[in-house]
């Protein structure tokens, strides 16, 4: 008895060492929010409008030899969408029919499945815009660096699908995504 007791004395102090002396998880990424770029362009009236949106928060799990036992979850602050104008800032922030920020806080993207493809990778997964989610796929390449990387991505979404303006008009209907998210380990 006096053994067991031991052993499991030396068993509670070695698991909380050994978990803490242990490095990340394999394959586990922190973006670098700072410099993690998320733009859109969309057709408007005069030309295409350019924008972005800052403030990226993302749990990466990525292995390049493992693409399936990864996911992506990622959110932005849509409160932080800048076009370019404030006039049209504050229309997308305000208005019911853009983004309606106060009642819409956050876009997000969680994958459920990443797979190889021929130019890279694809994170199939849901898009949530204005409460409304829709599956997206989000094509993507990752070019490691050591314990950095880099992923960047593009993709394009229909504004009606999420209500985002009305359809018709003078706005185009697609909206192209385009994401540079640098990472560390």
């Amino acid at each position: 008895m006096i053994i067991k007791n031991r052993y499991m004395k030396f068993k509670a102090i070695l698991l909380p060492v050994a978990f803490l002396l242990s490095p990340a998880l394999p394959g586990s990424w922190n973006a670098d929010a700072a410099k993690a770029k998320v733009e859109f362009s969309v057709k408007g009236p005069f030309g295409t409008v350019h924008g972005n949106f800052t403030g990226l928060k993302a749990s990466i799990q990525f292995d390049e030899k493992n693409p399936a036992a990864g996911s992506i979850s990622a959110s932005i602050d849509a409160a932080t969408v800048s076009s370019g104008s404030g006039i049209r800032n504050h229309h997308l922030k305000n208005e019911e029919q853009w983004l309606n920020t106060d009642k819409f806080p956050t876009i997000s993207f969680h994958s459920k499945k990443i797979e190889k493809s021929a130019n890279g990778y694809t994170a199939l997964g849901d898009l949530t815009i204005k409460g409304t989610t829709k599956p997206v796929q989000l094509p993507f390449t990752f070019t490691p660096a050591g314990n950095s990387g880099i992923f960047k991505g593009q993709f394009t979404i229909k504004r009606a699908v999420y209500t985002i303006g009305k359809e018709g008009g003078s706005v185009g209907d697609d909206i192209t995504i385009s994401l540079e998210v640098p990472v560390t380990k």
